[in-house]
């Protein structure tokens, strides 16, 4: 691709995939928030560290005010909360041609192609397990599903060169006419891990624990509702099967639950992202970001989400420090599922 990728937003996800991507020979351009952070990667400071992959690289890095010119493929991966405002930054430095992928979790498509245009934006589905630690510093856990898309279902050549990059930082990364099939399954599945972020439990005792079985059918069953009055067949990955949750098959979902217990119990991170936030960064959430489409959805198609809206207010409070991570906040969401 002529000129260098754009990395904005070089944490878990993009300082990932960017190191990647730059070890493999490609020219990269990091951008970043963090001072600290863009320093150690212009210094050459960037490590990739844990299981999968152990290595140490750099390239030039820049604040977003220091970007300059414009640039033909940016790969978005801040947080949900803060892709607006991203994007408007990027919106300047977007050439007429260029597109925007968003590496993130969430909908967030939809915003992104509500500011530089759908013909601009490219779906995109990641599922690997990465922490931010520190500045130059990234823990890279778990390789997990990487899927690219256009919104329209068509095949480019912008995106058959997307996914051929892409191949470069997972080799398995799948072309799909489906992008929004995925991003709508890994909103039944990411809706897991926000309830289990409520508790100390990691991510496979949460899946497996006796008092959660109800609330996690519910939950699911309530996002993939949305999914299917949207029009959408939500598609699995990484042993999540969405259908079996929408059929009801409870011994398909027995069986999905053990394949989720048993992809995060071999996870060097145990815990989510949301977790690391409220219990170690003490930062807000992106809880609410991700979920605010789905329940906008929900209600133009006249739709109920207690369980979700239950699960942000929860999420809120222990952002704003009036609760606890713990057990108590679980078993109310697990109340209001049992209404259900």
């Amino acid at each position: 691709m002529a000129g260098p990728v754009v990395i904005w937003g070089a944490g878990a996800i993009g300082g990932t995939i960017g190191a990647f991507l730059r070890r493999a020979g490609h020219e990269v351009l990091f951008v970043d928030v963090v001072p600290e952070h863009v320093a150690a990667i212009r210094a050459g400071g960037l490590r990739i560290e844990g299981p999968v992959a152990d290595f140490t690289i750099g390239g030039p890095a820049v604040l977003p005010q220091e970007v300059q010119g414009q640039h033909k493929l940016v790969i978005l991966a801040v947080k949900a909360h803060h892709t607006e405002a991203a994007t408007r930054a990027i919106a300047p430095h977007l050439a007429a041609d260029g597109a925007v992928v968003s590496c993130q979790n969430g909908l967030n498509e939809l915003t992104i192609a509500g500011i530089v245009g759908r013909e601009r934006t490219i779906g995109a589905f990641v599922n690997f397990y990465a922490d931010y630690m520190a500045p130059g510093h990234i823990a890279y856990a778990k390789r997990g599903a990487v899927v690219v898309g256009e919104l329209d279902g068509s095949r480019t050549p912008r995106l058959e060169a997307l996914h051929a990059l892409l191949r470069d930082f997972d080799a398995d990364a799948v072309l799909s006419d489906n992008v929004f099939g995925y991003l709508w399954g890994k909103a039944g599945y990411g809706a897991i891990l926000k309830a289990s972020a409520l508790t100390n439990d990691t991510i496979a005792d949460f899946i497996a624990a006796p008092a959660r079985q109800v609330l996690i059918r519910r939950l699911v069953r309530e996002i993939l509702a949305v999914a299917a009055a949207e029009g959408v067949t939500p598609l699995g990955f990484d042993g999540f099967d969405p259908l079996a949750f929408m059929r009801g098959d409870e011994a398909a979902i027995a069986a999905c639950m053990r394949r989720m217990e048993a992809f995060n119990r071999g996870s060097a991170k145990p815990r989510s992202g949301i977790w690391r936030d409220l219990a170690v960064r003490k930062r807000q959430t992106d809880v609410a970001a991700q979920l605010a489409p789905v329940r906008a959805a929900a209600r133009g198609h006249g739709l109920a989400t207690p369980i979700a809206d239950e699960l942000v207010r929860l999420v809120g409070e222990i952002e704003q420090g009036r609760r606890a991570i713990d057990e108590e906040a679980a078993d109310r969401l697990s109340q209001v599922a049992a209404r259900q």
